[in-house]
Order: structure tokens, then C-alpha cells, then sequence
């Protein structure tokens, strides 16, 4: 069985289907039709609602944080211990919501059909804002679709909801919400189970080490946001989940002298914080990573466990020198993650073996990311390029170089890290490194780029690393589009 909050109503679910999303059981099991399904793919954010789950603050505040997700990429079982709210549930004792008014007042709706997922983004940046904010407004709505409007009164209704924002139900009721949540805090693995399907939920690794070897065939499922593709794009079923996204052990982010060990099941957004820290060109790219809906449900560990050749941070992982912490039962192994991938989609995980933690290694000051995308925001890569030199009195000592989407797995250019290594960091070396990026890919064509277009990419971001660290003022590094 497993226990969330609908709003203030206790549900307790235990014989549903699994491969059920949150859009669905909203629509078709409680009668809540207002959150929108517009692509099914997580893209357009009509489906957008709200999820509400205890956490402490730095300051050992007890409170509820609210994050905006697509529910057409949330599984239900994600919600156990959790709280859902939808549109529905903004509208109190016949007043609309002030983020509803904002609407309105501003002329933000049309047709009407994003609306709903405009409001709860809204909602989710007025419960995390403290005052108006146009790049937090640009960046809670980047997920939001809108085919009538245009946003200008969006964004205008953004700055109304947030200034000057009145109380609503939802902080009059803050303690009992909070009082409820901690009374439905799982003390043991939860279970949906609709007789040929399940999906269960443990608490720790040792719990999820010891369902994963007895049901090796299982699907892990932390964020969805790739996995449940598979049941609303392609129609398929799976049969056996086993969801970690509870698991504490595998959320935390602990900061050493010499290193970052993120849990495998951090989502994105919460590792923005300490990536951007010591690497501010990570966080830069995390933010083009996707919408923020995505970054609040997608996971470093997922990023790197689907083993696509176009994942973002697998090349900037690679290019740090970072590594896996695998887990088999009672057994864990660190590999460097550029030896995790085999071959497309193939990775060197074997069964019942998970990700566990990701060891992100501290102190590469000449550390730089590039993403080249047909759109700033949300948006897959056509070529991802990452580097990371050391350069003792103009000599480089050590590179490591890595992009995405130039090959079937995420991957280090050997040739050209040889023309770079013993050779004065000057722009003749960096030609001839430049020419040796032949040497490492032979890249495909697609609908995001033609092969030659990935290798002159490729090629031109190595020109771009070298000016900029000859010229640090130039900040350039975000804003690359094909």
C-alpha cells in the first residue's frame, strides 16, 4: 500500500496499475480533469501540478516544499508520503486563488488549455519566492507551453502573484498539513500491485539492494522522466518497478575537502547548488538542461543510468574525472564513469547492480561546458563539449576532453588530448587538436545536426575554451544555439 495526501484527503492505494501517471488518476479516477495532457512527453507542461513533501532547511526549520512536476511523466507511486495538489485545489470557500487572479487580471489565458499548468507553475514559484523575480519567473515558466498568448501577460501575472503575496489556505493550514505528512511517513517498503504488475518502494539501499536481486528483471525508477516515456509515448507495459526516490541514503549531497558524493536518486535541482559552487559552468548547463518540472523530478544518477549518448552531464562528468559508486547486494564497486559506457546504450552494469552515489572530484579551476541546442531552454543537445586542462607555466600538463553527441556513448577525445598533453597552450596547438577531433569521431546525422555540423561544432568549442581562458572576461558559454 501507499499513502499521500490529495490535497487535505488521505488516499491509501495499494490495487492500482503501476504504469499509472499522476495525470491519469487525477482525470480518470478522482474526478479532477482540469490538469491537461498536451504531449505526453513532458514538454509542454499542461499537465503541470504541485507536490508538497517534508523538508528541513538549513536553519532546521521544519517545512513543506512544494515543486512543480509533470504529471504525465510521475508515476503515482512517487507520491507515497507526499502531497499532490492540483488545479482544483487553488480555488477556496468560492475565492480564486491569487495566482488565478493574476491570471485573469493580466489577460494570461486564451484558449484557455495551458492555463491550468501556467497556474501551478505559478503557484510553485510564489510559494518559493520571496519577492518578484524575472529571471526565477522566465525560469519557473520555461516548461510551460502557451500556443495563443504569447507572454508577455504571463510573466505579468508572474510579478503580480509574487509581489505583495497574500496568505492562502495552504499556509493557514501549514502545521496540520505538516502534522499529517510526518503521520504517513513510510516506515516500511510500499507496494502498488494490480496482480500482473507491481511497483514497490523501499527506504534503503539494503531494502532496495535485496528487492533488486530478487527481481532482477525489475525497472528502476527514480525521476521517470525518461522511463515513463516508454508507457506514454511507446505504449508499453512494465511489469515490475521498483521505485528509489525514497530512499534518504541516496539523496544526499556530502561536500568534502576533496570531492562531492551525490546520491544517485538526487534530483537535478537539488544539485545545482553544489555543482554550481565549485564548478559554475555545471550549474550554467543544469539550467539548460531542461524545464525546471524536469530538474525537480529527473536525477543525476537516472541522467547517467539510461546511458544516452546525448545526456547532458555525462561529458562534464567525464571531463572531471568523476566516478560511480555501483551496488550489488552486500557489494559496491567505484568505476570511472567513462568506463561505465560500452557502447550504445550498453552499459558496464551488471544485473541486479545499481548506481548507488556519484563521486564528483574538486579542483579543476580550468574546468568549461558548452551546449549547442535549436533553444536555450529545455532542450536536447545537439553537441555537449566539456574541458578540462592543467597548464603549469604555459605547458598543458593533463587534459581530459568529453562530448555528448558525437558517438554512440558519452566520450573522452583521446587523439586530441594526446596533441594537447606536453605541448604550450597556444592557438597552433590548439589547431592541430582541433584537426585530431577527426581522429575520435565520425558523428551522425539528424534532425538536430548534420555530421559536419557536430564536427565543426566540436571542433569551434575548443576554439571558444581556448579564448576564453586567454580573455576570462568573455562570458559566452551559455547561449550557444545550432
Amino acid at each position: 500500500m501507499i499513502q499521500f495526501l490529495l490535497n487535505q484527503e488521505l488516499r491509501s492505494e495499494h490495487a492500482l496499475d503501476p504504469n499509472l501517471t499522476v495525470l491519469n488518476y487525477l482525470r480518470e479516477h478522482v474526478g479532477k480533469p482540469g490538469t491537461k495532457e498536451g504531449c505526453a512527453s513532458g514538454d509542454c507542461g499542461a499537465c503541470t501540478v504541485v507536490v508538497g513533501e517534508l523538508h528541513t532547511d538549513p536553519q532546521g526549520v521544519e517545512q513543506i516544499r512544494y515543486r512543480s512536476l509533470n504529471s504525465c511523466l510521475t508515476f503515482v507511486s512517487s507520491l507515497h508520503g507526499k502531497q499532490l495538489i492540483s488545479v482544483e485545489d487553488l480555488k477556496h470557500q468560492g475565492q480564486l486563488h491569487s495566482v488565478q487572479e493574476a491570471m485573469v487580471e493580466c489577460h494570461g489565458s486564451q484558449c484557455g488549455f495551458c492555463t491550468p499548468g501556467f497556474v501551478m507553475s505559478l503557484f510553485a514559484l510564489q510559494k518559493n519566492s520571496d519577492a518578484p523575480d524575472s529571471q526565477k519567473a522566465h525560469e519557473a515558466l520555461a516548461g510551460n507551453l502557451c500556443r495563443c498568448t504569447g507572454y508577455r501577460p504571463i510573466l505579468a501575472a508572474a510579478e503580480q502573484a509574487c509581489c505583495n503575496k497574500p496568505a492562502d489556505q495552504f499556509d493557514s493550514r501549514q502545521a496540520e498539513t505538516i502534522a499529517r505528512l510526518k503521520a504517513i511517513t513510510p516506515t516500511q517498503t510500499g507496494e502498488l500491485n494490480s496482480g500482473d504488475k507491481r511497483c514497490l518502494v523501499p527506504l534503503t539501499v539494503a531494502d532496495l539492494a535485496d528487492l533488486y536481486d530478487a527481481y532482477p528483471q525489475a525497472r528502476l525508477l527514480a525521476g521517470g522522466t525518461d522511463l515513463a516515456l516508454e508507457v506514454t509515448q511507446f505504449h508499453r507495459t512494465l511489469p515490475v518497478m521498483i521505485y528509489v526516490g525514497n530512499i534518504e541514503e541516496m539523496k544526499r549531497i556530502e561536500d568534502f575537502d576533496d570531492r562531492l558524493e551525490i546520491g544517485a536518486a538526487t534530483a537535478l535541482s537539488d544539485c545545482y547548488t553544489a555543482l554550481h559552487h565549485e564548478y559554475p559552468d555545471f550549474g550554467d548547463l543544469l539550467h539548460r538542461f531542461a524545464s525546471l518540472q524536469i530538474r525537480n523530478q529527473g536525477t543525476l544518477g537516472g541522467n547517467i543510468g539510461n546511458a544516452s549518448p546525448i545526456g547532458d552531464s555525462p561529458p562534464l562528468l567525464i571531463a572531471l574525472g568523476a566516478q560511480i559508486v555501483l551496488c550489488k547486494g552486500n557489494t559496491r564497486r567505484t568505476l570511472a564513469l567513462e568506463d561505465y559506457f560500452i557502447d550504445y546504450r550498453v552499459t558496464a552494469r551488471q544485473d541486479s547492480e545499481f548506481i548507488e552515489k556519484i563521486i564528483v572530484p574538486k579542483g579543476h579551476a580550468l574546468f568549461r561546458a558548452y551546449k549547442v541546442s535549436k533553444r536555450l531552454d529545455d532542450d536536447i543537445s545537439a553537441v555537449c563539449a566539456a574541458f578540462n586542462l592543467k597548464i603549469d607555466n604555459g605547458v598543458i600538463s593533463d587534459a581530459r576532453v568529453a562530448f555528448g553527441g558525437m558517438a554512440a556513448t558519452p566520450k573522452r577525445a583521446k587523439n586530441c588530448e594526446a596533441m594537447l598533453v606536453g605541448a604550450t597552450w597556444n592557438a597552433a596547438t590548439v589547431e592541430k587538436a582541433c584537426a585530431a577531433l577527426a581522429e575520435d569521431f565520425t558523428p551522425l546525422s539528424d534532425f538536430r545536426a548534420s555530421k559536419e555540423y557536430r564536427l565543426l561544432s566540436a571542433r569551434n568549442l575548443l576554439r571558444k575554451y581556448f579564448i576564453e581562458l586567454q580573455t576570462p572576461h568573455i562570458e559566452t558559454r551559455v547561449t550557444a544555439y545550432v
